[in-house]
């Protein structure tokens, strides 16, 4: 028997590219015959990150659609077009088995060529609200694996699998010394740690929270944070008062967030899908700021779902100037709290998603027979 070829299709974040990845990895694992292709957008960080991964990726010429600013779409019919019949071509010649979209630009010609084809198609929704593409095509596609529960008043519930979200291979094994961690940051183990993290290009509601509460850190000596702001924002916040202080240090890229998760004591995050399912794994207490500049609000939609099981704590990015800083120094001095916040978290981790997801599709692959 040949072995099985599966399309992967989507991207455009880390939040879409590296679950797409941790899928590929774990069909391979299951059978190393298995021949995977990817399909993405031109220009966007799949056709960087996929190739480095070890897989072949083609790009389609696609964008999102602008809801706010309607005159960028005046290429959007054309990019559809152009990206449907290339997504065609490639169906043609490759001829899959199964194709997988795991949301982003390019999944949506991709999924719904394939589905037109009756080639076996399964998407997989990371977040607590779906996005526009993935409620369109749930109407053709065989299986839709989601990572939060009640998924069934947005997709037919005959065809959702509850899996989680995929979680990159050197979070599942994290374990690292918090000494040793802490040195390699040059922070005092003994002293309380936060990590703040808004991304990496960077989140200017954290950045501009840190410059404006330098009070904050003066006062306390004892709190040492690893602030990082983001590629974006380096030079506009590399000489402020806030990055000067010794307890303070700030990076424009964390390189060894096996490190860094190690040793901190409290997380700032936005609230992503593959965000959230890391820190689920990693169980630390965490403050969510949801982004407001997503589709949808979905980020506030993800925070929300854990905020109700009473696995974190969430600030709107409107108040983060002055109430983050308050929550902080409450979370620090209650033990008690920290601790169930750890202990709820870790509760909703689900460490094999990526491993649930590939034989989904393997079993999908294996019904199928190409005409």
């Amino acid at each position: 028997m040949s072995a099985k070829k599966i399309i992967i299709s989507g991207g455009g974040s880390g939040g879409h590219i590296f679950p797409a990845i941790s899928i590929a990895n774990a069909l391979k694992e299951i059978d190393a015959n298995i021949d995977i292709l990817f399909i993405g957008a031109q220009g966007k960080l799949e056709m960087e990150k996929v190739p480095k991964a070890g897989y072949t990726i083609e790009g389609l010429w696609i964008s999102g659609f602008h809801r706010k600013r309607m005159w960028r779409n005046i290429l959007f019919p054309f990019k559809l077009i152009s990206s449907l019949w290339k997504a065609n071509s490639l169906l043609n010649a490759y001829k899959p088995d199964a194709v997988v979209g795991v949301g982003g630009f390019a999944s949506g010609p991709t999924l719904r060529m394939a589905s037109a084809r009756g080639i076996p198609t399964l998407i997989q929704e990371q977040n607590s609200y779906a996005g526009v593409t993935n409620r369109l095509l749930s109407k053709k596609v065989d299986r839709i694996c989601v990572a939060y529960p009640n998924m069934d008043s947005t997709f037919p519930a005959e065809k959702i699998v509850f899996t989680g979200n995929p979680v990159r291979s050197s979070i599942l094994e994290l374990n690292v010394d918090r000494e040793e961690a802490s040195e390699y940051f040059g922070f005092e183990a003994k002293k309380s740690i936060l990590l703040m993290v808004g991304g990496s290009l960077g989140a200017s509601a954290f950045n501009k929270a840190m410059k404006l509460n330098t009070a904050f850190f003066e006062a306390h000596p004892d709190i040492q944070i690893l602030w990082q702001c983001g590629s974006l924002y380096e030079n506009e916040y590399k000489d402020c008062a806030t990055a000067q202080l010794p307890n303070v240090q700030m990076s424009a890229f964390i390189d060894r967030m096996d490190l860094a998760y190690s040793m901190c004591d409290v997380i700032i995050s936005r609230a992503g899908a593959g965000t959230i399912s890391e820190l689920m794994v990693i169980g630390k207490p965490v403050i969510l700021v949801p982004s407001p500049n997503v589709a949808e609000d979905h980020q506030t939609y993800n925070a929300k779902a854990l905020v109700d099981k009473g696995a974190a704590l969430l600030i709107p990015n409107k108040t983060i100037d002055k109430a983050l800083f308050p929550a902080i120094e409450q979370l620090l001095n209650d033990s008690d709290k920290r601790s169930d916040l750890t202990t709820k978290m870790k509760s909703l981790a689900i460490t094999d998603a990526a491993e649930v997801i590939a034989k989904e599709v393997l079993e999908l692959a294996r019904k199928y027979t190409q005409p």
